[in-house]
C-alpha cells in the first residue's frame, strides 16, 4: 500500500478543515485518498485525472461497499482533485533548456515515451471494455453482482494475457487462461465455468468474437466435485436464534422460514408483505426472477411489532427532514415521492441514516449484509456448533427440511426460485431416504 507524501498530507489535512469536514471523519477521508493513489498506481491511471474516480469507484462497487462508502470516497476524491488543480494553477512555469544542436535525441528515452504512448492507448481501449460490459449488463437488467463478476473474471483475464489490445485476443487464449485456473490454481469445476460463462459473454456481446468462442474443446478441465449443503437441525436453528440479539434473529426467521437468499431478505419493502394472503413477494431474485413465499404464521406478531417499530422511526425520519430510502433505476426519477412513503420503506432499515456527500441528502438504507454474517457467526460461536454455519445455510436447512416433510421437489424448486431442478435436486443428499426399498411392480400396489 502506497504511503501519501508528507506535504500533500498536511496540504491535504488542511483543506479538509478549509472544507468543514467533520474531524472524526478525516482519517476515513485518508485512507480513501491513499486508496485511491494505491489503485492509480496499480493498475496505472494518472491520479490526477479525473476519469480515473470512475474506474475506482467500480473497483469499489466490486467490493461490495456500502453506498454511503462509496459516496464518502467520491467526496474525498474529488476534494484531491481541487487540491491539485490549485497546486497547478500556482506552479511557475518551467523554462525549458534548448536542446543543444548537434547531439543526437536519447533513443531510450524515445523508447520510453513510444511505450507509455502504447500503454495508455490500451489503458483507454480495457476502460472502455469495462465501461461497455457494465452498459451490456444494465441493458439486460442483471445485477450489479452480475457485472462484478464478469468484471473480475475479465480483468484477471487480462493481466493474464498481459494487457494485451482487446481487439488482439484469441480463442488461445481463453483456452490457456481457462486451462491455467484448472491446473495451476487448482480452482474447482463452478468456478472454471463461471470464468468461461464471464469470458463468453465478454467475446460474444462486447468483442462481437462469438464465432471464435470454441467453448471448452481442448481445455483443461477443473475436476467436478460432488457438492452437498451443509444443513442444521431445527434444534440448532432454534439454539442460534436464542443466541441472536434484534433484528437479526427475525432476519434469520426470514431466511430459515421463507429460504431467502440474504441479499433478498435485506431488500423487502414493507409493500413485500401480504399480511391478508400470508405471503410475501419476493421481487429481482437471483436471475431477476419474482416469486411467492408463504409467510410463517409462528412469527406473525413478532413481524407485525417490527414493522410498528420501522413505520416509527421512519415517522422520526420524516419530521426530521430526511431525503427518503434509497431507491431503484429510474423510478426514483419516475416517482421522486416514493422514497418517503412508508410503503417503500426497508423492511430492515440500517440503524443511522446515510449522508450522501456530493448532494448532503440524508437517506436511509438497509442493514448492511457483513453486518447480519457478523452476527450469525458470533451466534453460531456461542451456540457451540461445530458446522460450518453462515446466511446460506438456512436457506439449505429451509429446503432438506421441507424435502424431509415430504414435499414434491417441483415445489420446492418453485419456492426457492431455482431456474434448473437439477439445482433443487442437490437437497436429496441431505435427507435419508423414506421410501420403499424393495422394488414392487405397480400391478402389485391393489386397488386403492
Amino acid at each position: 500500500m502506497l504511503t501519501i507524501p508528507a506535504q500533500l498530507k498536511n496540504d491535504y489535512a488542511r483543506l479538509l478543515a478549509q472544507r468543514s469536514i467533520p474531524s472524526h471523519s478525516h482519517n476515513q477521508y485518508m485512507k480513501w485518498l491513499r486508496f485511491y493513489l494505491d489503485f492509480c498506481h496499480k493498475y496505472h491511471h494518472d491520479s490526477t485525472n479525473q476519469g480515473s474516480l470512475a474506474h475506482f469507484i467500480k473497483k469499489l462497487q466490486e467490493k461490495s461497499q456500502s453506498p454511503r462508502q462509496k459516496s464518502q470516497a467520491s467526496h474525498a476524491i474529488r476534494l484531491y482533485f481541487e487540491l491539485k488543480s490549485v497546486d497547478t494553477l500556482n506552479k511557475p512555469r518551467s523554462i525549458e533548456k534548448p536542446i543543444p544542436r548537434g547531439k543526437p535525441a536519447n533513443q531510450h528515452n524515445k523508447a520510453k515515451q513510444k511505450s507509455s504512448v502504447a500503454l495508455r492507448k490500451e489503458e483507454k481501449l480495457w476502460a472502455k471494455i469495462y465501461n461497455d460490459l457494465d452498459t451490456a449488463i444494465k441493458v439486460r437488467h442483471y445485477s450489479p453482482k452480475t457485472y462484478k463478476t464478469y468484471a473480475g473474471w475479465v480483468r484477471q483475464f487480462q493481466y493474464f494475457t498481459h494487457e494485451k489490445a482487446p481487439e488482439s485476443l484469441t480463442m488461445d487464449d481463453v483456452k490457456s487462461f481457462l486451462t491455467h485456473l484448472a491446473v495451476t490454481r487448482k480452482v474447482s469445476s463452478s468456478t472454471q465455468n463461471q470464468a468461461f460463462n464471464s469470458l463468453l459473454f465478454l467475446f460474444r456481446h462486447i468483442l462481437d468474437k462469438e464465432k471464435d468462442f470454441k467453448g471448452f474443446e481442448g481445455v483443461v478441465r477443473a475436476k467436478r466435485k460432488k457438492y452437498i449443503p451443509v444443513v442444521l437441525t431445527r434444534e440448532e436453528i432454534d439454539t442460534i436464534l436464542n443466541y441472536l440479539p434484534y433484528p437479526y434473529d427475525l432476519v434469520v426467521k426470514f431466511l430459515y422460514g421463507c429460504g431467502l437468499r440474504l441479499f433478498e431478505c435485506l431488500q423487502l419493502r414493507i409493500n413485500h408483505l401480504n399480511f391478508d394472503a400470508m405471503i410475501l413477494t419476493v421481487h429481482d431474485g437471483k436471475g431477476q426472477k419474482d416469486r411467492t413465499v408463504p409467510l410463517p404464521e409462528s412469527i406473525l406478531n413478532e413481524l407485525k411489532s417490527h414493522i410498528h417499530r420501522v413505520h416509527n422511526l421512519h415517522k422520526k425520519d420524516v419530521e426530521s427532514g430526511y431525503h427518503g430510502t434509497f431507491m431503484f433505476g429510474a423510478f426514483e426519477k419516475k416517482s421522486p415521492n416514493a422514497s418517503k412513503e412508508f410503503i417503500w420503506q426497508w423492511v430492515f432499515p440500517a440503524k443511522s441514516l446515510t449522508v450522501v456527500p456530493e448532494t448532503d441528502e440524508r437517506k436511509r438504507y438497509h442493514l448492511h449484509p457483513s453486518h447480519v454474517q457478523k452476527a450469525i457467526r458470533k451466534a453460531v460461536y456461542k451456540a457451540k456448533i461445530t458446522k460450518r454455519a453462515t446466511a446460506h445455510t438456512f436457506r439449505h436447512s429451509y429446503a432438506s427440511h421441507l424435502l424431509q416433510a415430504n414435499y414434491d421437489i417441483r415445489t420446492i424448486q418453485e419456492l426457492l426460485g431455482h431456474g434448473d431442478l437439477k439445482t433443487t435436486m442437490i437437497y436429496t443428499h441431505t435427507v435419508k431416504s423414506q421410501t420403499i426399498k424393495e422394488a414392487q411392480s405397480p400391478l402389485d400396489f391393489g386397488p386403492e
